[in-house]
């Protein structure tokens, strides 16, 4: 049976670098929710088109489309052997629509790790991204700074702050995030599978325990 690790936190919290060393480690494809819809606000798909109005409010996208763009990434050939989700499920109910879609693929969620940290960590984390207009590279003020202010080190682009990156849209992203997200957190603790980590350590040691508990 394929094996699939929900990796769950707040906005900030480094669920993605973690979700990439973790799916590297475990010679598993990464399926990032956000990636997803870049690449469809990217390409100006319709399903791309109205995931967009709600990210740059700070809010949710539907289910419909959600899932959508998850199940035809489940499609793909990488991903047999099973994935790590980062991003998705966010509610209890898309959490039963994933357990619907992974049985199709002969596959079902093996552990679900819960990377934690105070508020003021994650919003400046994410407030101090900057993102390279012409292929999307990440810098960070404090702990990544591109070499020229304003300027990628790689293709010499803009670097430009996303709206989803704002202190004030960060702001509601967190709030929807507890409003909305923490149900599903208590969703998969009832199921037994949810472990809990510190997010606010240095990445290295985030990764190591991370490793441990999925091992484990």
């Amino acid at each position: 049976m394929a094996t699939f690790i929900v990796l769950l936190g707040p906005p900030g919290v480094g669920k993605g670098t973690q979700a990439k060393i973790l799916a590297n480690a475990k010679k598993l494809a990464h399926i990032s929710s956000g990636d997803l819809f870049r690449e469809h606000i990217k390409n100006q798909t319709e399903l791309g088109k109205h995931a967009k109005l709600f990210i740059d409010r700070g809010e949710l996208v539907p289910d419909d489309v959600t899932i959508g763009m998850i199940r035809e990434r489940l499609s793909y050939a990488d991903c047999k052997p099973g994935a790590i989700l980062d991003g998705f499920p966010r509610t209890p109910i898309q959490a039963v629509a994933l357990e619907k879609m992974l049985a199709e693929f002969d596959g079902q969620v093996n552990i679900v790790p819960y990377i934690t940290a105070p508020e003021s960590v994650v919003v400046g984390r994410i407030s101090g991204r900057w993102t390279c207009r012409l292929n999307g590279h990440v810098y960070h003020q404090m702990f990544n700074p591109p070499k020229q202010v304003g300027v990628c080190d790689i293709d010499s682009s803009e670097l430009y702050q996303r709206d989803d990156d704002k202190v004030e849209t960060v702001t509601i992203r967190i709030r929807v995030y507890l409003e909305q997200t923490i149900p599903l957190v208590e969703y998969y603790r009832k199921s037994g599978k949810l472990v809990e980590l510190n997010g606010a350590q240095a990445v290295e040691q985030v990764s190591k325990d991370l490793c441990q508990v999925v091992k484990n």
